[in-house]
């Protein structure tokens, strides 16, 4: 409720400001809401999305010099002029995030950084866009009984526009598409193990921004009616980019605070543009050292600092029992094989990290992968997972032959995985790290938000009716809205598993879940294990706790040098001598190992 008291009373405030400016700070006013649009933009894909992309001001480049080219050259009216620049603009955004399919990081700044140099280039030398000296003469735009070329009254056109961006940017990122963002964002190679096609998240996030670079474009040809290339130079994309760091690169609001406080200053300086870059700089440097999450960040740091002054950082909420699932008839045939892993050999240069491995696991097992550090049972992992791409083999899954698929496509197909290192979205609360895994929409189904947000809506609220099953399944419901990262180590190894599960898996992968776990949480582990299992679902753990081993895995599979040295029963493996002098040293003997009764094996 206060919330929208707050929206409301800036909704009232925004739509009577022009009635206390004069001409030239109604023209700055407006100058500003299209640069916010642009920081909207920048913010969807560099900070929800982790994209690093220099090329903002060519998309608000494209949709001003499509519009004044469509309605100058071949007389188009405005609004068609400006629909057809938007397109123009989204494939030109298209073409923009190509390079993010193979680069990240700093590479992919440059690339996109160059691809703005292009553009620039080109409009300053070409004759079809009037060269240095731009296009003028641009058709106003015109609304049944509105006079648009008052700028007072556009200003209306742009406050309107400007607010439906902003809440649907706003919606975005507070739903599945969003969430899938962020967490590719925060972890890639987790987001596509749970099922989040990353090549097309990042295609859609630069899809985003062009879109909202060309909104802001055709509004800037509308309201200047004259384009030239200095409007859209590298030093407007720097400007832009600081809007966005000083502001919260992972905040849409933030953003829009960042960009009208920048181009106040801007406008405070506008006769000493030195001091002005100076500034700029000095700024974007002291918020990265200081305040990394940007002014819409301080009020949680600020939060956080008065928590810990008063002792009450952290949470006092009760980790609650796991509820076990339901059994499930599971056909235990030796002929239904899940999973088969043939001839399996991955080298890295000069090391071969496995070695003609081969394996296969039934539906409903339990299997076990043990062997000293360095043996191979990670990158096995990896393998079977489509992190890595074996040098040969074949991993045969669901009776589809799925080697080197991309990690994405495994997980829709039926696979999830937990790491041996955490891996969970440490900017989403934990209720959202499960709702990333929950959600199974392609991402081409993105066009819903467009033109069907309420049935995204309701897919949303389905996803967390969802998503509170699973809280209160693994005992989580009290840590719902906290950030994994502000949470003990045993629940996080917690919320991965829930996390994984969530994905609905017909195969689970568990990468040493009980590192770092006392006595107490390895039973409360070993319990959650064989209740996944008794829902119908077939686990893989890789593990060094051979205790927790033998009294769980029905079948364990012993590497050594990246090659399996023994498979079978856990009473089988614990007398077979490769495995004692491999795992164990030659001064050890069967008796250290704990071997199981028949009906702890099989429980």
């Amino acid at each position: 409720m206060k919330r929208l008291l707050v929206v409301a009373a800036l909704g009232v405030a925004a739509w009577f400001l022009p009635y206390g400016l004069d001409s030239y700070a109604i023209h700055v006013v407006n100058v500003i809401l299209i640069f916010a649009i642009l920081a909207i933009g920048l913010g969807l894909v560099m900070g929800i999305a982790g994209q690093v992309n220099l090329s903002q001001v060519a998309f608000f480049g494209v949709g001003a010099y499509a519009t004044a080219i469509l309605t100058t050259h071949s007389g188009m009216g405005f609004w068609v002029a400006g629909v057809l620049a938007i397109l123009a603009t989204v494939l030109m955004g298209l073409v923009i995030g190509t390079p993010a399919l193979r680069v990240q990081s700093h590479y992919l700044g440059i690339v996109t950084l160059g691809l703005a140099l292009a553009f620039t280039n080109w409009v300053t030398n070409a004759s079809l866009s009037g060269g240095a000296e731009g296009i003028s003469g641009i058709t106003a735009p015109t609304l049944p009984g509105v006079d648009l070329s008052s700028e007072y009254i556009y200003y209306y056109l742009e406050l309107i526009v400007f607010a439906v961006v902003l809440g649907f940017g706003l919606f975005v990122v507070r739903t599945a598409l969003g969430r899938r963002m962020r967490a590719m964002r925060d972890d890639a190679l987790a987001a596509g193990a749970l099922g989040a096609e990353v090549p097309m998240l990042r295609m859609t996030a630069f899809m985003l921004a062009s879109v909202y670079g060309g909104v802001a474009g055709v509004l800037y040809a509308g309201l200047i009616r004259y384009v030239a290339p200095e409007s859209f130079n590298i030093a407007n994309m720097f400007l832009l980019l600081a809007m966005v760091i000083i502001g919260g690169r992972q905040s849409l609001i933030g953003c829009v605070v960042g960009a009208v406080s920048l181009a106040l200053v801007r406008e405070l300086l506008v006769d000493h543009p030195t001091i002005a870059q100076l500034a700029y700089g000095s700024v974007v440097v002291l918020v990265v050292v200081f305040a990394p999450t940007g002014l819409a960040g301080l009020p949680r740091r600020f939060r956080a600092y008065l928590d810990h002054r008063r002792g009450t950082r952290g949470t006092a909420a009760q980790l609650r029992p796991f509820q076990p699932y339901e059994p499930e008839a599971v056909s235990r045939s030796t002929q239904d094989q899940l999973l088969r892993v043939e001839g399996v050999t991955k080298q890295f240069r000069g090391l071969k990290a496995l070695d003609d491995v081969s394996l296969t696991v039934s539906t409903g097992e339990i299997r076990g992968i043990v062997g000293p550090n360095g043996s191979g049972k990670t990158t096995l992992f990896n393998v079977i997972s489509g992190l890595y791409k074996p040098t040969s083999g074949r991993v045969i899954f669901r009776g589809a032959d799925m080697t080197g698929r991309a990690p994405y496509r495994l997980a829709r197909a039926g696979m999830a995985r937990t790491f041996q290192n955490l891996r969970l979205f440490g900017d989403l609360t934990v209720e959202e790290n499960l709702l990333v895994a929950l959600d199974r929409w392609s991402t081409l189904s993105a066009w819903r938000y467009a033109l069907r947000p309420l049935s995204v809506l309701r897919r949303d609220r389905a996803l967390r009716r969802s998503a509170a099953e699973v809280l209160e399944r693994y005992g989580l419901t009290e840590f719902a809205s906290l950030a994994p990262k502000s949470l003990p180590y045993g629940i996080q190894r917690r919320v991965e598993i829930a996390r994984a599960v969530a994905a609905d898996p017909a195969l689970l992968l568990l990468d040493e879940p009980a590192a770092g776990l006392n006595g107490e949480e390895v039973r409360q582990l070993a319990e959650i294990v064989r209740s996944i299992r008794d829902s119908g679902r077939t686990v893989i753990i890789i593990e060094h706790n051979m205790g927790l081993v033998m009294s769980l895995c029905e079948q364990i599979t012993v590497l050594a040098g990246g090659r399996v040295i023994a498979s079978g029963t856990p009473a089988e493996v614990a007398v077979e001598p490769a495995v004692i002098e491999a795992y164990l040293g030659d001064s050890m003997n069967t008796d250290d190992l704990p071997v199981p009764s028949a009906g702890e094996a099989t429980r």
